[in-house]
Parts: C-alpha cells; sequence; structure tokens
C-alpha cells in the first residue's frame, strides 16, 4: 500500500507499507476517496495553527469501505460503506482539549490505500452519494452543518447570510435552504451569482457592485439583518453589523487563502449589535450522524469541483492552491 506523507523537507512524500492489521477495537479501511481543502495547503506550508507529528499520514477527510475488523467491534461488517472523523475522540458533546487529536496532524490521516480507525471514530456514509461525493462530508460539509444548526435554534423562515463560493459557505446554503430558511449569500461577479442561486440562495449580494455588502443585507430583510450568518473568511465585524439583533455569527474562520487576516473588532459594536459570535471547530460524531440524516432525507449532494486520480495528488494540491475551484476538489482510487 501506498501513503503520502507530511515531511519537513519536501512537504509531501509517497511511501509504501505493508497493510496493517486492525487491533482490538479498531476497523481497517480500504480507502476510496478524500477530499482536499485549505486547511491541508496550511499543514503542508508549515502554517497549520495545530502540532503536526513529524512524517504524520495526510489528509484529514477519506471514505472507503470496511476491509477488516478487530477484535470485538460489533457496529460494523465488512463492506460497510465509512467516513473517518476528523476528531475520532469527539464522539458527542462539546468539544475540549481531551478531543482535539485530529487526523492528518497529530494521527495518521485519509491520503492513503488503507487506514486503520477506532470504530468510534466511524460513521456510515449515505447510500445515494458516491464515495468521491461522500469525500466532501468530514471536514467542509460536517463544519457547515454545526454552522447552521448548531448554537441558536434555526427556525423555517429565518434568514441565514453565507459569505462567499469557499466549501464551507456553498455547503451552508444547501443545507441552510434544506431547513427551510431563506438565504441571501455573497459573492464576486455574476457567473458565480447565478450559480448561487442554482445551488438555492434566495439572493444574492455582488461585493464588487455592494462593496459595503452587510448594507445590501439589511436592505434585503428591511433593516433586520441575517439571524445567523455563517462567517468563513474577511472582516468579522461586517457580519456583526449584517446580523440582526438575537442572532448569532457562526465563526468558522477569519482568512482563505492568501486573503489577510481580520482586523479586532470594537468592542462597542459587539455590545451594540446584540448578536451572539460562536467560534466551532468541525463537529463531533454525533453530529455527522445527524448530518447524514438530513442529506438522506434531502437528497443533498455535495458540489464537486474535480476528481483527480491518488497518484495525482499534487497536481490536485496545485489545482486548489490556484483558488478557483467551485465546490470540492476530491482524490479517488478509483
Amino acid at each position: 500500500m501506498q501513503s503520502y506523507h507530511v515531511t519537513r523537507e519536501s512537504g509531501l512524500t509517497l511511501r509504501e507499507h505493508p497493510v496493517p492489521e486492525p487491533g482490538p477495537g479498531r476497523v481497517l479501511v480500504r480507502m476510496r476517496a478524500a477530499g482536499l481543502s485549505f486547511r491541508d495547503l496550511l499543514v503542508l506550508s508549515g502554517d497549520y495553527p495545530l502540532p503536526v507529528r513529524p512524517d504524520v499520514v495526510a489528509g484529514c477527510e477519506g471514505v472507503g469501505e470496511v476491509a477488516a475488523l478487530g477484535a470485538g467491534v460489533t457496529g460494523f461488517a465488512e463492506g460497510d460503506r465509512v467516513a473517518l472523523t476528523v476528531f475520532p475522540d469527539w464522539v458527542d458533546g462539546p468539544f475540549g482539549a481531551d478531543r482535539a487529536a485530529q487526523l492528518g496532524t497529530a494521527l495518521d490521516g485519509t491520503l492513503t490505500e488503507y487506514a486503520v480507525a477506532a470504530e468510534r471514530g466511524l460513521v456510515r456514509i449515505p447510500e445515494h452519494l458516491s464515495y468521491e461525493e461522500a469525500a466532501a462530508l468530514p471536514l467542509t460539509t460536517l463544519t457547515a452543518w454545526h454552522a447552521v444548526t448548531g448554537g441558536r435554534p434555526l427556525l423555517p423562515g429565518e434568514t441565514v447570510l453565507t459569505l462567499g463560493t469557499g466549501a464551507v459557505s456553498l455547503a451552508a446554503v444547501q443545507l441552510a435552504v434544506s431547513a427551510g430558511a431563506r438565504v441571501i449569500a455573497t459573492t464576486s461577479g455574476p457567473e458565480k451569482a447565478g450559480r448561487l442561486k442554482a445551488l438555492g440562495a434566495h439572493e444574492v449580494i455582488d461585493r464588487t457592485e455592494h462593496p459595503e455588502w452587510h448594507v445590501a443585507v439589511r436592505e434585503l430583510t428591511d433593516g433586520r439583518g441575517a439571524d445567523k450568518t455563517v462567517h468563513v473568511a474577511g472582516e468579522l465585524a461586517d457580519s456583526v453589523r449584517a446580523t440582526a439583533l438575537g442572532g448569532e455569527v457562526a465563526y468558522v474562520g477569519f482568512r482563505v487563502g492568501d486573503a489577510p487576516a481580520a482586523q479586532p473588532v470594537d468592542a462597542r459594536l459587539l455590545f451594540g449589535a446584540g448578536a451572539a459570535v460562536r467560534p466551532l471547530a468541525v463537529g463531533s460524531r454525533a453530529q455527522f450522524t445527524a448530518l447524514n440524516r438530513a442529506l438522506t432525507v434531502h437528497g443533498v449532494r455535495p458540489v464537486l469541483d474535480r476528481v483527480f486520480p491518488f497518484a495525482e495528488l499534487p497536481a490536485a494540491l496545485e489545482h486548489l492552491g490556484a483558488g478557483r475551484a467551485f465546490g470540492r476538489v476530491v482524490v479517488s482510487h478509483g
């Protein structure tokens, strides 16, 4: 079997290993597809905020089929289609330091032909999704689910604001529409605006025409603002200004690609807005299971930009880093 490892010398190295045996309580998964994200680029560039174990197997999003079971495993059978959870120790409840071990940094990841995972770190994937589509779920789609459904309850008819066309934002549009919300999205240019509307966004604000897009959000909501804003990049202050009194800003991140880090938010603005800012990181296994139920009921399929063969991972990362993808970049074992 082959695996891609994160190394200090070259960033990414392909190595061969024997196929491992699963120990007690563990499962051997034959990997079928893996999702790539901006997080992978940060890890490889040495700019990731969490420690990265030397020579760790890269990647945190991956799906495959159960190839063998260790002693004591009862929840899965050979041939089951499964996804690995990004935080294998985060089964349910709030996130904490005792649940922070992450695939592809502290733990061997998913850019490999075979992976061994703890039984608690696996979930079944929806039957209507291909392996390539399901590879988009463990990181970005689950993050979007946590942003839309976690924290303040979202009621049908309320307004969700999404920013841009990154993977989390696209998934948030689809999930919020499925939940019965009105979705306002921001983007740049008419082509992306059209694609957002095709995904279900009710209104799209072109930031090139409306640099103060938070004002446009207020106008579209009769001065109220969005009930929930999924903030993925840029100035947090603008998202706070666009959010309703009593609303919530789901704070996913502050920069994408080479975009500058956001500036600090004036405490007076936060107090005057009356909106809660909730930082979040991916989601638990329980949330992943709930996401999969929702995807199945509504028949939602993640947006894919391009699928590369496993052997062409460097080209896939280069394509992702170019910043022109609309949807997920995935590598597949075929």
